[in-house]
């Protein structure tokens, strides 16, 4: 896989997009008990628990979902409705597995939790650790430069470069777990069914709002894990009589460059690798970026199931999104953020939907 491009060490602070925007800052001082106590080994498990839950239900999730009249006008489709889980601590929804998993690190004994990363991910579990008095051991690629490595090193985790790409990183960090006996918080692992139910919460939260399933949930996808999580928790919502449909869920990534998208436009049954040496990362869709989907087969199935549909998006058409989410709804998003967004109204100027309720995941705030 080539590095993002076009990118110079001293460019790639100022210009590279996989960032998201973090408000930490505004919430640590009042974090600091929280991480006094869970930190505090002569305290039970649950009372360290009990305060570590208190922060995340407080902090994590209830993102907004609010209605976009003006992209509506602009694109001709009511009623589209944006979940901005830039909200987030860290600025993405990767928060919400992060935590999830830190509080199920503790629950069980573990001492130190490992994840690998090319950023956002790193951040969110690094600083969901650090509050849960964790070790935490981030691997990521040596080629990749971004400013949210400097962020997961300030909150405390040791961050080890390796070789090759993002997925190599991945069986490090996972042979590291099995060899040390580290909570494993990569993708793809024990734990995806943890994964799961907490992406599943946004489906919670937006029947909160609407009372109802949309028509579709439009998702932006690299591994997979969001969508196939939002997913479950709308399968639940209609098994238990809450919602009259299961939403249609279309996955949204970069052009040419998700085993996820690939595999749906060539009916294949599974996800199949794609050429590691094609993938050619961009400033923009770098956060789309996979040639192996970890749990691109758990997406596939979602998105068929539900009737739904996964497209290819230009990084032209993400950065265009990005700019009328910001103009029309006073959203900073990540180009990469409004994948999802962007197949749902490319497949509505080619072949207008019916007016219904749509909803666009918005996975990442930009500064």
């Amino acid at each position: 896989m080539q590095p993002p491009q076009p990118v110079s060490d001293g460019a790639a602070e100022s210009i590279l997009l996989d960032g998201a925007d973090s408000p930490l800052a505004n919430i640590e001082t009042d974090l600091a008990a929280v991480r006094r106590t869970c930190s505090d080994k002569s305290k039970t498990v649950e009372e360290r628990l009990e305060a570590y839950e208190d922060v995340f239900e407080s902090e994590v999730g209830d993102t907004i979902v609010s209605r976009a009249r003006n992209i509506e006008r602009e694109v001709g489709l009511r009623q589209i409705y944006l979940k901005f889980e830039g909200d987030n601590p860290s600025g993405t929804q990767k928060d919400r597995i992060a935590f999830a998993q830190a509080m199920d690190a503790l629950r069980r004994g573990f001492d130190a939790i490992t994840v690998a990363t090319c950023g956002n991910y790193g951040v969110a579990v690094s600083f969901a650790a650090s509050l849960a008095g964790l070790r935490c051991i981030v691997y990521v690629p040596e080629t990749y430069r971004t400013r949210r490595v400097l962020e997961i090193e300030q909150h405390g985790a040791e961050v080890l470069r390796v070789p090759g790409d993002y997925e190599n990183a991945v069986e490090v960090s996972r042979g590291r777990s099995d060899q040390d006996d580290i909570y494993d918080a990569n993708p793809g692992g024990a734990n995806t069914p943890l994964q799961l139910r907490a992406y599943g919460e946004i489906a919670y939260e937006i029947y909160d709002e609407l009372r109802d399933a949309p028509a579709a949930i439009a998702v932006p996808v690299s591994n997979g894990t969001t969508l196939a999580g939002i997913h479950k928790g709308f399968v639940s919502l209609y098994r238990r009589g809450k919602t009259s449909r299961i939403p249609m869920m279309v996955a949204g990534s970069s052009y040419g460059k998700n085993p996820i998208v690939k595999a749906f436009h060539k009916n294949a049954a599974v996800c199949e690798n794609l050429p590691p040496e094609k993938i050619r990362e961009t400033a923009v869709n770098e956060p789309l970026i996979n040639w192996s989907s970890i749990d691109g087969d758990h997406a596939l199935h979602s998105v068929r199931s539900s009737s739904g549909w996964a497209s290819y998006v230009s990084d032209r058409n993400m950065l265009r999104f990005s700019k009328i989410v910001r103009e029309q709804q006073g959203l900073s998003v990540l180009p990469a953020a409004t994948a999802g967004l962007s197949a749902l109204l490319e497949r509505h100027q080619a072949n207008p939907l019916p007016n219904d309720r749509y909803v666009a995941i918005l996975t990442g705030r930009k500064s």
